[in-house]
């Protein structure tokens, strides 16, 4: 799939500059250190111009080696995994509707780019999205095993919380790409749990609604090294 980027109307490039300015006014004491650096690491993802993925994949590339896959929407799992195992991030090309600027259900571009992509030119972070995709290539017929990877997936990558100077701030996507998520990790609001991968992988998760348990990490080098731990556990 392409991105037709002649395509996006008014609306859509109000959309992305109000989500893009929204979100980094509301970044101070609440996110990660790391998804700052990185975001601004990016030039061309900014509030001005919707992102062209033709020439953020030239950077991502150049940085970690990563590239973004255009996608319609939610797709396969397993493919997800497959994809991220060859360092591609699924993105959609689809700009949410004026109402809907909080909080969607399904992901849209601003989620999957301003969330999810910054984070990726960091190379011990990228290192470790990347290995988790690796290691599903070895259960994507086992049902019990890839939930459980999903978890783990659902509960870092996307809500991960890290403690940062005696502050928990997030990094995970979908907390970052939602003011109203952002905002209720900094109120505290929510059950904040020390990271415990035992615990994530039993846990259950809500797609439809903003999230209630959070799990602390207090490095990234403790989310990568769980990994190795993932992978005892799968066995």
């Amino acid at each position: 799939m392409n991105q037709e980027y002649s395509k996006y109307n008014d609306i859509d490039k109000w959309v992305w500059k109000t989500l893009f300015n929204n979100q980094v006014n509301n970044f101070t004491n609440k996110v990660s250190d790391l998804y700052i650096r990185s975001l601004n690491e990016i030039s061309i993802l900014n509030q001005y111009n919707i992102i062209n993925i033709k020439e953020l994949n030239k950077v991502l590339a150049k940085q970690t080696g990563w590239c973004v896959e255009i996608v319609p929407g939610l797709i396969e799992r397993e493919k997800f995994f497959e994809l991220l195992s060859q360092r591609k991030f699924c993105a959609s090309t689809w700009l949410r509707p004026k109402d809907k600027l909080d909080y969607l259900e399904e992901p849209d571009m601003f989620h999957d780019i301003f969330g999810h992509i910054p984070m990726l030119v960091d190379s011990e972070y990228a290192s470790f999205v990347n290995r988790l995709g690796v290691i599903s290539l070895g259960y994507l017929n086992n049902e019990d095993a890839m939930t459980k990877i999903q978890r783990l997936y659902w509960f870092t990558i996307e809500f991960g919380v890290i403690e940062e100077d005696s502050k928990v701030v997030s990094y995970g996507a979908g907390i970052i790409s939602s003011t109203k998520e952002t905002n209720k990790v900094y109120n505290e609001e929510g059950n904040f749990i020390k990271f415990n991968l035992e615990d994530i992988l039993n846990k259950d998760f809500c797609i439809d609604d903003v999230q209630n348990t959070y799990y602390v990490i207090d490095s990234y080098e403790e989310l990568y090294n769980s990994l190795d731990d993932l992978e005892f556990a799968l066995k």
